[in-house]
C-alpha cells in the first residue's frame, strides 16, 4: 500500500509539473497576482499595442513571467479569468528569439519547454505539446514546436530563432507574436516589425 501511495504521489507531482503555466499569478498567497502590478500592466498594454518593451532589472521575471508566460497563453489559446491583454481565438504562428542558438536553447527553450528529456515541464503545458522538431547542429536544441490551440482545436507553431542567424533568416513570413529576449540587432528588429 505504501508503494501504491508513493507511485500515486509521483504521478500527481509529474502531472503538476506538466501544468506549470496555471500556477502563475494566483489570487491568493505569497505570490498573489496583486504583487505584480508591472507584469499585469505589461499584459494589459498588449490589448491595444502591437509592441511592448520590458526594460527591467535582472532576475525580475522578464523572460519567464512576462514574455514567456504570455507567449505560452497565446500558443495554447487559454487565458486565466483575470486576463485583460490580447487574446487569440485561433492558432498562432510565433517566434521566440535570443542572442545565439545556445542561449536560446539554455534560456528560452528551457523556460518554455523544460529541460531536454522533460519537455512539457516548462511554461507550455505537457498535454499541449503536439510535436517538437530538433535544430540541426546544436545538441538538445529545438527548432520548432507544435502546440495544441485548445479553443479552436488547431495547432499553433513556435519557432526558436537566434540573432546569430542574421537578418535574412527573419525575412519573408508573417507572425502573430514575436518574443525578442535580450538586446537585438536593429536590422533584425526591423524585420520582426515587418512580420
Amino acid at each position: 500500500q505504501l508503494r501504491e501511495m508513493l507511485e500515486l504521489t509521483q504521478a500527481l507531482t509529474s502531472a503538476e509539473l506538466r501544468r506549470k503555466l496555471w500556477t502563475y499569478f494566483p489570487d491568493t498567497g505569497p505570490l498573489r497576482r496583486e504583487l505584480y502590478q508591472k507584469h499585469l500592466e505589461f499584459f494589459r498594454l498588449g490589448a491595444d499595442n502591437s509592441e511592448r518593451l520590458a526594460l527591467c532589472a535582472n532576475r525580475v521575471g522578464k523572460t519567464e513571467s512576462m514574455g514567456g508566460y504570455e507567449l505560452a497563453l497565446h500558443l495554447c489559446g487559454e487565458y486565466p479569468p483575470w486576463w485583460e491583454g490580447r487574446r487569440f481565438e485561433y492558432p498562432i504562428d510565433a517566434w521566440a528569439a535570443g542572442d545565439t542558438g545556445q542561449t536560446v536553447r539554455d534560456i528560452l527553450q528551457h523556460k518554455l519547454l523544460g529541460p531536454p528529456g522533460h519537455f512539457g515541464t516548462g511554461l507550455i503545458p505537457g498535454d499541449a505539446i503536439v510535436k517538437t522538431t530538433p535544430r540541426s547542429g546544436l545538441p538538445n536544441a529545438v527548432e520548432q514546436v507544435q502546440v495544441r490551440h485548445t479553443p479552436s482545436g488547431g495547432t499553433s507553431i513556435l519557432g526558436f530563432k537566434s540573432y546569430d542567424q542574421k537578418r535574412h533568416s527573419f525575412q519573408g513570413t508573417e507572425k502573430h507574436v514575436i518574443l525578442l529576449d535580450e538586446e537585438f540587432p536593429l536590422d533584425i528588429y526591423g524585420e520582426c516589425l515587418t512580420r
